[in-house]
C-alpha cells in the first residue's frame, strides 16, 4: 500500500484528495496544522467508510513540527510514497505590487514556498525510499507568467502580488528539483487544480473540489514514462492540459 501525505487536508481540494486516493487503496496522512479539525475530518470519513486516513499535525511554517510528523510517518510505516504539497494561503486583500506590505508578502511566502521547501527537505530520505516516489506542488495558475502577460487570458485582470508571486516562485522549485532528481525514479510536477469554489475564495471559483481532486491525482499517480518537471492545469483547455510558465 503507498503511502501519502497531504498538507493542508482537513478541508476542501486537499480533504477531497485524500478522500479519492483513499478510494484507490491509499494510506493517507491527512496533514492540518490543527490535529482536531484533522482528527474531526477523519472522524466523518471513517463513519463514511474510509478507513486508510490518519490525521497527523504538521505546520508547514514551524521545523520542528515537520519533523515531528517526519518521525511519526517514519516509525509508522518506514517510508514515503507520495508527497502533495497542498497547504497554501491567499494572504491579506487587496494585494497591489505598489502598496502591499512587505510582512504580508513575507507571510504569504512563509507557507507557500518556504514551507514546501522545509516538507519537502525534511521528508525527502523518506521518499527516496519509496520504489516511485512522486512530489506534487499545487499551484494556481496565476503563477504562470506567460498568461499574466496575456491581455486575452480570463484572469489577466489578477495580479495579486503576494499569492502570484509565491506561486511563481513555488514553480521556479518544482522546476530546479526535478532536475535535480531527474536521474532518480522521482516525478516532480506543479498541478493547478483550477480555479475552484472553495471556502479560499468565498466558493467564487467555477469548478468543484471533486474536480480538482480528481485532476491533482490523474497527474501524481503517474507511471515510471511520466513526465516530470512540467505545470499541469485543469483551466488548461488543450489536450495536453499543460501551462506555460
Amino acid at each position: 500500500m503507498k503511502i501519502v501525505l497531504i498538507t493542508g487536508a482537513n478541508r476542501s481540494i486537499g480533504l477531497e484528495t485524500a478522500k479519492q486516493l483513499s478510494e484507490k487503496g491509499l494510506f493517507v496522512y491527512l496533514g492540518t496544522r490543527d490535529l482536531r479539525k484533522g482528527e474531526e475530518a477523519v472522524r466523518v470519513l471513517n463513519e463514511k467508510g474510509f478507513q486508510n486516513i490518519q490525521a497527523i499535525q504538521i505546520d508547514v511554517t514551524n521545523v520542528e513540527s515537520v519533523l515531528v510528523a517526519k518521525n511519526i510517518i517514519e516509525k509508522e510505516k518506514g517510508q514515503l510514497d507520495i508527497l502533495i504539497n497542498n497547504a497554501g494561503i491567499l494572504g491579506d486583500v487587496p494585494q497591489d505590487a505598489s502598496t502591499t506590505s512587505i510582512k504580508n508578502i513575507q507571510k504569504v511566502f512563509d507557507t507557500n514556498f518556504f514551507g514546501v521547501i522545509t516538507v519537502t527537505q525534511i521528508f525527502l530520505d523518506l521518499l527516496k525510499k519509496s520504489n516511485n516516489p512522486r512530489i506534487s506542488n499545487i499551484t494556481s495558475g496565476l503563477g504562470s507568467l506567460t498568461m499574466h502577460s496575456d491581455p486575452n487570458w480570463k484572469y489577466y485582470s489578477i495580479k495579486a502580488i503576494s499569492y502570484v508571486s509565491s506561486k511563481t516562485a513555488l514553480n521556479a522549485f518544482t522546476v530546479t528539483l526535478a532536475h535535480e532528481l531527474k536521474e532518480l525514479k522521482f516525478k516532480v510536477n506543479s498541478i493547478d487544480p483550477g480555479y475552484t469554489a472553495t471556502d479560499f475564495n468565498q466558493h467564487k471559483g467555477p469548478g468543484s473540489v471533486e474536480s480538482a481532486a480528481s485532476f491533482i491525482i490523474k497527474h501524481t499517480l503517474v507511471d515510471e514514462n511520466g513526465p516530470t518537471g512540467k505545470f499541469f492545469s485543469n483551466d488548461i483547455e488543450d489536450e495536453s492540459e499543460e501551462s506555460p510558465w
